[in-house]
């Protein structure tokens, strides 16, 4: 049976985040996902914890979320459910819970192999599990390297269920200018996958050196050569 488009609508994106170095990326994405007016059911591991305490200095806590996750993201937090990570009751534990799909962003090689193989040794995992047995979109947006062959065979097996696998590598077409804007241009990949509307970095036109003479001028205009 089709699902209403209204009722579609109205379901969640689950949003992982995990220990992997790239804080900024999930950010950036929460940012986006709220600003195209999405609802997003976070859940956020024991290890993204630390990270993001290393990376921004700001620690996020289960009783405090609101104000630490708002702090972090820089955004209002309308729109976000959270979910501790130990919470196996949560509602993406089941696949009754009706959500869009999941996005796991960063994704540390332990939870791509948790996810791969079924062990669902937290909330994380256990919703990306559910993810895919209910046949829903699944992006594992991988920040590691080098990447040892059983991780390899790990995200062949999870592409072959249908997740889709982004490894964290920003292009350099957008006329990124700084560090932001080659996060926004990975972020902006991920949203296209899930289909969730944004404008945060301008696509390839098929003309050389288009992008960044429309972000920095004329002047500044690439030249090929051939």
């Amino acid at each position: 049976m089709q699902i209403p488009a209204v009722q579609m609508a109205q379901r969640p994106w689950v949003v992982g985040v995990t220990g992997a170095s790239g804080t900024p990326y999930a950010a950036t994405l929460l940012r986006a996902m709220l600003a195209a007016g999405e609802r997003v059911e976070l859940v956020v591991s024991k290890a993204a914890r630390l990270t993001i305490l290393d990376e921004t200095g700001i620690s996020l806590r289960d009783a405090h979320w609101q104000a630490d996750v708002a702090e972090w993201i820089g955004a209002d937090v309308d729109g976000i459910r959270y979910w501790s990570p130990g919470n196996m009751a949560a509602g993406p534990a089941s696949g009754s819970y009706p959500t869009k799909g999941m996005v796991v962003i960063p994704a540390t090689t332990s939870s791509v192999a948790g996810i791969a193989t079924g062990t669902s040794k937290d909330l994380l995992q256990r919703a990306a599990d559910v993810t895919l047995k209910e046949r829903r979109p699944l992006v594992m947006v991988v920040r590691e390297t080098p990447l040892r062959t059983p991780i390899l065979e790990h995200l062949a097996a999870l592409s072959r269920e249908g997740a889709v696998i982004m490894p964290a590598s920003p292009a350099f077409y957008a006329g990124a200018r700084d560090v932001q804007q080659l996060v926004d241009q990975l972020v902006g990949r991920v949203l296209d996958i899930c289909q969730v509307p944004h404008e945060l970095y301008l696509r390839w036109s098929g003309e050389l050196g288009g992008a960044r003479r429309r972000l920095q001028g004329p002047d500044l205009a690439l030249t090929a050569e051939g």
